[in-house]
């Protein structure tokens, strides 16, 4: 599952960047994801909606219902 977290994160971090941001990966522990927004989405007052409700239902659609999403700051 670690492996298919990753390959979907990475697929989706364009959309990120095209903002002028990034996700950095910091823990994957089961089916809780850690991540690190950089850039421009680091400091975006939008950043929990980004990880909610695009990321980590993305995640959840693909992989497995329960992952959750916590945001390292």
């Amino acid at each position: 599952m670690e492996q298919q977290i990753r390959e979907t994160l990475e697929s989706l971090r364009i959309h990120l960047q095209n903002d002028g941001g990034d996700l950095e990966i910091v823990e994957i522990n089961g089916k809780t994801v850690k991540l690190r927004l950089k850039g421009a989405c680091g400091g975006c007052p939008h950043a929990t909606i980004t990880i909610k409700d695009g990321l980590e239902r993305i995640l959840r659609e693909k992989i497995d219902p329960e992952i959750v999403i916590e945001r390292v700051v």
